[in-house]
């Protein structure tokens, strides 16, 4: 195997990819960026491309992509949703970091798995929308997760029996509301909802995380990256983000994985696996770091949380219905048109509307979000 590692990175204008990119741009002798794909944001894509030079692009939005195409004169621009999931299956890719944003990453996931690539995995929805699709497709190492929770799991797994793993401990920020009443929520500004108090993240994740929607969209997705039944999968909250994850084994011993509140971290982790390259980021330094704070979730407050776990217990097409119903009212809280708390509101809502079938096939899982986007605006 080369010691360069050939890389796609689908979603490379957003939070994950932009970081990818950096690290790929410190380690230029074991990293080479093959392809990149974006949604819309045409000028970033461009820049990034005129740096990389990769072997191809794509654009999911058709006018982006023609913008990007005349400012690329020479290069292989595609265009439309088909052209990004087409880059998953890259001939002169090693590795897909599927970093879209959304249930549109599911296809792009498919498409790698099904290509025999390794993949790793930062868009988290395509595990909770069509997560035994998705697991079915797998081979043993196949995936790597880029979460910092799921990365720090799968390294507390290195090296055990999986039938000695008890308990996962999937640790949580609590965002920037920690601590605070439903009757607060209900009048916090965006701006309020997207200053976090740890992680630079996108404006949906960061969202998610003040909801504590993310930490159940996590429990669902380490049920399946992991194997593990939602019984054995708690969340506890640790703002000092410093502990990632844990791993409880059956003799009672803990792993628990820490570092430093730094994307690239588990981003170049999953580049370089199974090796370690030198650190981006400086070490933690224990001497200064004070106390590691941990407290259980206040699910009345968050109620997304507790709608989520319900949701991944159930199974089905209820997690695609409950992600599309989410996507459609975090998008509205962000435009102004509703309040945080209305976003599980309109989770539950299109939930309880919902009668859940057996999870099959990709196209169903479509047209189940469709269906949940469409009562998601109705309900708003």
């Amino acid at each position: 195997m080369s010691d360069i590692v050939r890389v796609a990175i689908l979603g490379s204008t957003g939070s994950i990819g932009r970081q990818a990119l950096d690290v790929a741009e410190r380690a230029p002798e074991r990293v080479r960026v093959v392809a990149l794909a974006a949604n819309s944001d045409h000028r970033t894509l461009t820049t990034q491309a005129t740096q990389f030079r990769p072997a191809a692009v794509a654009l999911a939005n058709e006018d982006a992509a023609r913008i990007a195409a005349e400012a690329l004169p020479g290069m292989d621009v595609g265009s439309g949703p088909g052209a990004v999931e087409a880059l998953a299956s890259h001939p002169e890719v090693d590795l897909v970091l599927n970093a879209l944003v959304g249930a549109s990453g599911l296809r792009a996931t498919v498409a790698a798995l099904a290509s025999g690539k390794r993949l790793a995995l930062a868009n988290k929805e395509s595990l909770v929308v069509g997560g035994e699709l998705v697991t079915a497709l797998a081979r043993p190492g196949s995936i790597l997760p880029v979460d910092s929770e799921h990365s720090a799991i799968f390294q507390c797994f290195l090296g055990e029996d999986a039938r000695d793993v008890a308990r996962i401990w999937l640790t949580a920020s609590g965002g920037p509301f920690r601590g605070r009443d439903r009757s607060y929520l209900a009048d916090v500004s965006v701006e309020q909802a997207l200053s976090h108090p740890t992680w630079a993240m996108g404006p949906k994740i960061t969202i998610d995380s003040a909801t504590l929607m993310n930490k159940g969209l996590e429990a669902i997705e380490a049920h399946h990256l992991f194997a593990i039944d939602y019984d054995r999968i708690s969340v506890v909250v640790h703002p000092q983000s410093c502990v990632h994850s844990m791993v409880e084994f059956s003799d009672g011993s803990v792993k628990a994985h820490l570092g430093a509140t730094d994307m690239r971290i588990p981003i170049q982790y999953a580049f370089s696996h199974p090796r370690r390259w030198s650190s981006l980021v400086g070490p933690v330094d224990f001497t200064t770091l004070g106390s590691l704070d941990f407290e259980p979730p206040d699910l009345e407050t968050f109620r997304c949380l507790a709608l989520a776990l319900a949701a991944g217990r159930e199974g089905g097409t209820l997690p695609a219905v409950m992600n599309a119903a989410n996507e459609v009212a975090v998008a509205a809280f962000l435009g102004g048109e509703c309040s945080l708390v209305d976003i599980d509101r309109v989770v539950e809502t299109v939930m309880s509307a919902h009668d859940t079938e057996r999870l099959e096939s990709v196209e169903q899982v479509e047209t189940v979000d469709r269906w949940a986007r469409s009562m998601a605006s109705d309900a708003l």
